[in-house]
């Protein structure tokens, strides 16, 4: 089932034999947002040959991790429960990620699914508990991601509707979550282009989601 045998008996190593392989965990991630077509996969992993791609997809079904399900005529990828217990290793290993990334190279690109991840990662519920309700919506290229953020609760979902603040962003938007970048100067170097609402409010926004690099 593995192709990888690493010759130890222990528990990293099993993981490592499941998941391991590159673009397991991506394909993870992105179920983890939610249960996606084989095109939707394909889509949010750009640069994963389509061959790579049926072949991890038949691994991790083989491994338990994910499973083909009808879903109104069409059948979709998502994760089983044994694969949704990967959820806070996929958060944690992206807290620790965050410590080690510089500056976004040319060809680099943020997808809605690896952004969802992110603000997942660096969302701060006792902050943002204490914090009024607040509605953003983020513009990534041509995807809108809407933001909710109620009390300790935070939902992140593809599209858009009433916000208190809309901007539009890109892979920038890093180096505000890890307050590399002040908000105010994130605005006044275009990294963050406020298309509606209050400007201010991305004060708040950096308050709510942070992880320190």
């Amino acid at each position: 089932m593995a192709i990888r045998d690493y010759g130890q008996f222990g528990g990293v190593t099993q993981a490592l034999e499941l998941v391991g392989e590159r673009w397991a965990l991506l394909i993870v991630r992105d179920l983890l947002v939610g249960p996606r077509r084989y095109g939707e996969l394909a889509a949010g992993l750009p640069r994963i040959p389509s061959n790579v791609l049926a072949t991890r997809l038949k691994e991790l079904q083989a491994a338990g991790v994910i499973r083909r399900a009808p879903r109104s005529r069409v059948i979709v990828y998502e994760l089983t429960p044994y694969g949704r217990e990967l959820e806070p290793v996929v958060l944690a290993l992206g807290a620790w990620g965050f410590k080690a990334m510089g500056d976004p190279r040319d060809e680099q690109v943020i997808t809605p699914d690896s952004m969802i991840i992110d603000l997942r990662t660096a969302f701060r519920s006792r902050i943002a508990a204490e914090l009024p309700s607040t509605s953003y919506g983020a513009r990534l290229g041509e995807d809108e991601l809407l933001i909710r953020v109620d009390g300790s609760s935070l939902q992140v979902t593809r599209g858009n509707g009433p916000v208190d603040l809309g901007f539009a962003t890109g892979p920038g938007i890093h180096r505000l979550i890890t307050g590399a970048l002040a908000p105010q100067h994130a605005i006044d170097t275009g990294v963050v282009e406020v298309l509606r609402g209050r400007g201010e409010l991305l004060e708040r926004f950096a308050s709510t989601f942070h992880l320190a690099s």
